[in-house]
């Protein structure tokens, strides 16, 4: 018997050479109060199944990390499926589609049945079974030709076509008790460690609801977000009439030669959009001050720019102001509970200053604007001033413009308020969703080193930060808006990936970034490549890649 040395929690063991990772487990559960879903083998993430065969160092991953919780996610959603699809004897189910995210829950839509409370109360019941007899979730590596042979016999078009684009030889498919799928990312190891979920009716699908962020033994909140899904709809309908709903069908057109055409028509959509949003703005009267808020790299600057183009059309005189230009002066910004700036919080934007300005301009005096410099961290004043005239309106944009707290001096009577977020309306194939803040984390990669020389092992280590000030300062708002914009495109991501994947690979091994980098670029590697010389110069995707007409 060969033996190995396993250095865990300040203790070292002998195990027998090719002892799994959960094997060696069972001697530390009783120490944690969560539930493990992964492990770090020498600073490397591992599934649990992954079997030691050298000494080595071993850390757990808890839900409190996010690849920890990725992955809890992922098992769960696996239990739903095959739940769900245990439904086609009994109801007539013919196809399930995880679609895209309300809050902590997903949303499924259902083909073939109808989805009522009866049919969420069977499946939540099979998936608590499956708990309850902690079945193994069992990973298996084929040809990834018999893996698209595989999904082809399930009817799984999505799957099929997804294959056929793919560059590896093998596949990784995970099986729970017969039912088999492919999925992208760490799975568990077993069922008997997702206890808390639910499943509820909602529209015309399912909602399969996750823990909480913050506490892994209660159930997210999904907040009904009625103006979000619609947005989602909308774009999901977009899609389908472009013939691109997944990355499967993307390829498709890329490699027939589709794409600039793909490229028009999807910019056509968001200018069509937009040109109604500036018609709801005429229609709602009065309005004096369009206030625009997103998360982190919407293409606020650029839709703001886009839009006031559109006012002009429909009779104003638009000014698009950007929040950022009222950023306090580094040495007095806020700090986060680590020390380090917040530059999330309200707090960090002079909100009197703010106020005092756009109070005057709305009674007719002169303001000099202020402009902040990101590089020395200062305001500065560079004599762009501003006076408001009869068909005057401020397109205003920044994280914070929907909360009534940044413009408390301006009645509600007088602002517009839109909601922009890059809704990524793309699966990856039908039980695989690409989230949104992917997107615009590799937006903001890409952005980040172009115009603010921050290398991608920067932006990648405070996106943490940026998440949390998202879920405090942004998504409480979203559904207060007038109106909800999709900048998202459907082309994006094969772009992006041109510009995103040289700068991935520029972050050492040895980086705390590394496997994030390192997920990324896996995630990248679904997508072929496309050139940006079709995009239009005053496209969103400019605004991060460059090329832009716009000050951006």
């Amino acid at each position: 018997m060969v033996s190995i040395v396993v250095s865990c929690m300040g203790e070292k063991k002998e195990y027998e050479s090719g002892t799994s990772a959960a094997e060696i487990f069972e001697g530390y559960k009783a120490e944690f109060d969560s539930p493990i879903m992964l492990c770090k083998v020498n600073g490397t993430i591992r599934e649990l199944s992954f079997r030691l065969t050298e000494n080595c160092y071993l850390e757990w991953v808890t839900l409190d990390k996010s690849s920890g919780m990725k992955t809890y996610e992922r098992g769960v959603t696996l239990m739903f499926l095959k739940a769900l699809y245990k439904e086609r004897k009994i109801s007539g189910l013919k196809r399930a589609t995880v679609e895209y995210g309300l809050g902590r829950a997903i949303y499924c839509r259902i083909e073939g049945c109808m989805a009522d409370d009866a049919l969420a109360e069977r499946v939540k019941e099979r998936m608590q079974e499956y708990v309850r007899q902690n079945l193994p979730i069992v990973k298996s590596t084929v040809s990834t030709n018999e893996a698209k042979e595989l999904f082809k016999s399930f009817g799984m078009k999505d799957k099929e076509l997804l294959f056929k684009f793919r560059r590896s030889s093998s596949t990784n498919l995970y099986s729970l008790d017969g039912f088999v799928d492919y999925f992208y990312g760490y799975m568990p190891v077993e069922t008997g460690e997702l206890k808390v979920f639910d499943v509820t009716c909602y529209k015309d699908g399912l909602l399969l609801i996750f823990p909480s962020l913050n506490e892994a033994y209660k159930i997210g909140t999904t907040d009904r977000r009625e103006k979000l899904f619609e947005t989602m709809e909308r774009s999901g309908e977009e899609a389908a009439v472009l013939g691109v709903e997944n990355v499967g069908s993307l390829n498709e057109q890329i490699s027939n030669g589709r794409i600039s055409d793909l490229i028009l028509l999807s910019e056509a959509l968001q200018e069509k959009r937009i040109a109604e949003i500036a018609e709801m703005i005429k229609a709602s009267g009065s309005k004096k001050f369009v206030m625009i808020a997103g998360p982190s790299s919407s293409g606020k600057t650029t839709f703001s720019h886009r839009l006031s183009i559109q006012l002009r059309l429909v009779g104003y005189n638009p000014h698009p102001i950007a929040l950022d230009n009222y950023y306090k002066n580094r040495e007095i910004c806020p700090r986060d509970e680590n020390g380090d700036y917040d530059f999330e919080c309200l707090e960090a934007l002079d909100i009197k200053l703010f106020n005092e300005n756009m109070t005057a301009l709305l009674n007719g005096e002169t303001v000099e604007m202020p402009s902040f410099n990101f590089k020395t961290g200062c305001r500065e004043y560079k004599g762009d001033r501003l006076k408001m005239e009869e068909n005057d309106i401020l397109v205003i944009e920044g994280i914070h413009g929907l909360n009534d707290a940044l413009s408390y001096s301006l009645a509600p009577s007088l602002k517009f308020k839109i909601y922009i977020s890059a809704l990524t309306q793309l699966n990856i194939d039908e039980h695989n969703r690409i989230p949104t803040t992917d997107g615009r984390l590799l937006r903001r990669i890409v952005r980040d080193a172009r115009t603010r020389n921050t290398p991608a092992k920067e932006t990648i280590a405070m996106w943490g930060s940026v998440r949390r000030g998202e879920e405090n300062y942004i998504f409480p708002y979203q559904e207060d808006a007038d109106v909800m914009f999709n900048s998202a495109h459907l082309y994006e991501l094969s772009v992006i990936k041109q510009y995103a994947e040289p700068l991935l690979f520029g972050i050492d091994k040895d980086c705390e970034e590394y496997e994030e980098a390192k997920r990324l670029l896996k995630f990248l590697d679904y997508f072929l490549g496309v050139s940006s010389e079709n995009i239009p110069n005053n496209s969103i995707v400019r605004e991060f890649i460059g090329g832009s007409c716009f000050n951006v």
